[in-house]
């Protein structure tokens, strides 16, 4: 083969491996920087960072095809309602609120339009929008087990209701509702976000 031809298979081939490279690289970046902590727990699981990307890319995949959509002010109102007494009978009686809190925000997953599949599907599919809050699901349902098991004493119990409650809140989204009619709230639970957004939430009261 001539050495002008050679040299120039060889430039080519490099440049081609030098884009892959950033291309592969800048796929990798995209996905840290959307799945946070999920990107790197998922390596840790997977032993791969070539599986745990496609894993990833995989449920961003699988989301896009649900038809996910925010709550009504007024189911979001009831929700925020069950939410409060649910915390109020805490109070007096811990046990038996975690079954309550984690049937709560299947529903409210349910509603949004997540499928209801296993629990390490569902935990998944919340983790492409809300990676941030996404360790709550697994710590609370973890700590659900154990009580089960009655395993988990009352301070235990009370960091499971919180977890919850950080997912329940990070999920309860309202649709945009008209600037001068604020939806409606039970307690101060639901409030406007910044309109940049076009979402509404708990708050912690």
């Amino acid at each position: 083969m001539d050495i002008t031809l050679l040299a120039g298979v060889l430039l080519l081939a490099l440049v081609l491996a030098i884009a892959w490279l950033l291309i592969r690289r800048g796929h990798s970046r995209r996905l840290e920087q959307r799945f946070g902590p999920e990107y790197h727990r998922t390596v840790k699981e997977m032993g791969s960072r070539d599986k745990a990307e496609a894993e990833l890319a995989a449920r961003q995949k699988r989301v896009e095809k649900l038809h996910l959509a925010p709550l009504a002010p007024q189911l979001a109102a009831r929700f925020a309602d069950e939410w409060r007494l649910l915390q109020a009978r805490f109070v007096d009686h811990p046990r038996g609120v975690l079954m309550e809190a984690d049937r709560l925000v299947t529903d409210l997953m349910r509603q949004r339009g997540y499928p209801m599949a296993d629990f390490d599907t569902r935990a998944a599919d919340i983790s492409v929008d809300h990676p941030a809050v996404v360790h709550h699901y697994r710590t609370a349902r973890d700590i659900a087990l154990r009580d089960q098991r009655g395993e988990a004493d009352t301070e235990a119990l009370r960091q499971a209701v919180v977890h919850y409650r950080a997912l329940f809140s990070e999920l309860l989204e309202v649709e945009e509702a008209h600037p001068a009619e604020p939806p409606p709230g039970r307690g101060g639970l639901l409030h406007r976000k910044p309109a940049t957004s076009g979402k509404h939430t708990m708050e912690s009261h």
